[in-house]
C-alpha cells in the first residue's frame, strides 16, 4: 500500500491536532483542514489505510484514531514544520542563564532544572567523556616526614591534588625516586593497568617509597574511576503531573521514580549528533516505552560533552522542544567555549 501525499497530509493534520489537544480528530474536521477539497468518506478510507499501515492506532474501540510510534517517527522525520524560538523567548533564556548558571559544576547541575522551566516537561542533564581519561603527569610535593601532596594531571587537562598521610616516615629525597617511576610507568594507562603494573615494581623500591608509590597510584586510579562515571542531574520531574497522559497518578509516579532512582538508565546516545529523538519503543528502558525523549548535545571542552534531555509523552510538541533545546545547546557550547558568551542578541527589525 502506497503512502501517498494525501495520506501524509492527513497524518500531519491529525498529529498536529493531537499534539495540541490530546484528543483524536474526526474525519470531518480533517477534511475541513485539507488543502484539497475531499469528502469525509474519503478521509475515513485514508485513515483506515494509515491504520493498516501502522501509522495510526485505536487504543479503544469507541475512541478515535491517534498516532502510533511509527506515525510519530514519520512525522518527525518528514512532516514536522521546523520552528525557531522568537526573540522574546531567546532573551528570557539568555537572561536566566546569565543569572543562574555560574561555575562549571553548578552550571551542569542546574541546567536540567532551568531547561525544564522553559519546556514544561521533565529534563535531565549529563556530563559525558568522549574519550577515556588517563594520567598525563604526576607531581609530588613534600610537606613533612608523614605528609605528601600528590598532584595528578589528567589527559582531559584537569588537575587534581590531595594530601596523603603516610604511615612510615619519608625522607624528601624519596620523592626524587618515586616521581620518575610514576611518570615512566603509570601515565597513559587505565586503572586496571595501573594496578597490574605496580605489582611488578615491589622489588625495585624501598618499603617506605613503595608505600608512597602505592598510595599515589591508588589515588590516581580512583580519579580515573570517578571521571568514567557519567553524572546525571534530573530536573522538573513533577511537571509530569500537568500532562494529560499522566493523570493516572500511578503512571506518573512510576516514571518520576524511574527518573530519580534510575537516572543512570536515561538515554545517553553515542556519537556526536547534535540532537536525537527517541519515540516510545525506540527507548531501551521499559519505563520509557510509552514516552519520548529528545536529547541535545553541547561541547564542554577538554574531551567532554554535555547532554540535556527532555522526557514527555509521545504526543509532545517535538518542533517546539527541538527548537528550544537547540538554542540551549548552542548557548551552553558558547558558555563553555573560548568566547565565554551567549549567542548574540537578534537584531530587531523595524
Amino acid at each position: 500500500m502506497e503512502l501517498t501525499t494525501r495520506k501524509k497530509e492527513i497524518l500531519k493534520i491529525l498529529v498536529d491536532s493531537y499534539i495540541a489537544t490530546a484528543e483524536p480528530l474526526g474525519s470531518k474536521a480533517i477534511a475541513e483542514r485539507m488543502a484539497e477539497k475531499v469528502s469525509s468518506a474519503t478521509v475515513r478510507n485514508e485513515l483506515a489505510d494509515l491504520s493498516e499501515m501502522g501509522y495510526l492506532e485505536q487504543p479503544h474501540t469507541s475512541a478515535g484514531r491517534i498516532p502510533s510510534a511509527k506515525g510519530y517517527r514519520l512525522y518527525v522525520n518528514e512532516l514536522m514544520e521546523r520552528k525557531d524560538i522568537d526573540g522574546e523567548e531567546a532573551d528570557a533564556i539568555r537572561a536566566t542563564m546569565q543569572r543562574e548558571l555560574r561555575g562549571t559544576d553548578q552550571l551542569i547541575a542546574r541546567t536540567g532544572q532551568m531547561v525544564s522551566s522553559f519546556m514544561d516537561y521533565p529534563t535531565y542533564a549529563v556530563t559525558d567523556h568522549r574519550e577515556v581519561a588517563t594520567v598525563r603527569r604526576f607531581e609530588l610535593l613534600y610537606v613533612d616526614a608523614l605528609s605528601v601532596i600528590s598532584v595528578v594531571m589528567l589527559s582531559d587537562s584537569r588537575v587534581k591534588s590531595t594530601l596523603l598521610h603516610m604511615e612510615l616516615p619519608l625522607q624528601e629525597e624519596a620523592l626524587q625516586s618515586v616521581s620518575p617511576l610514576l611518570n615512566t610507568h603509570f601515565t597513559g594507562l587505565s586503572q586496571q593497568q595501573m594496578h597490574a603494573k605496580i605489582m611488578n615494581l615491589t622489588d625495585q623500591v624501598a618499603p617506605e617509597s613503595f608505600l608512597l608509590l602505592n598510595r599515589v597510584v591508588d589515588y590516581a586510579a580512583d580519579l580515573l574511576e570517578e571521571t568514567s562515571q557519567k553524572q546525571v542531574y534530573v530536573g522538573g520531574a513533577s511537571q509530569l503531573l500537568k500532562i494529560p497522559e499522566f493523570r493516572d497518578l500511578d503512571k506518573a509516579h512510576d516514571l518520576m521514580h524511574f527518573m530519580s532512582d534510575s537516572s543512570a538508565q536515561l538515554p545517553i546516545p553515542a556519537g556526536d549528533a547534535p540532537m536525537q529523538i527517541l519515540i516510545g519503543p525506540e527507548n531501551v528502558s521499559e519505563a520509557l516505552k510509552e514516552s519520548s525523549v529528545v536529547v541535545a548535545s553541547y561541547d564542554i571542552g577538554d574531551g567532554m560533552r554535555g547532554l540535556v534531555g527532555v522526557v514527555g509523552p509521545t504526543r509532545m510538541d517535538y518542533a517546539a522542544v527541538a527548537a528550544r533545546l537547540s538554542f540551549f545547546a548552542e548557548s551552553l557550547t558558547k558558555m563553555f567555549g573560548k568566547a565565554q558568551q551567549l549567542p548574540p542578541k537578534e537584531e530587531q527589525t523595524p
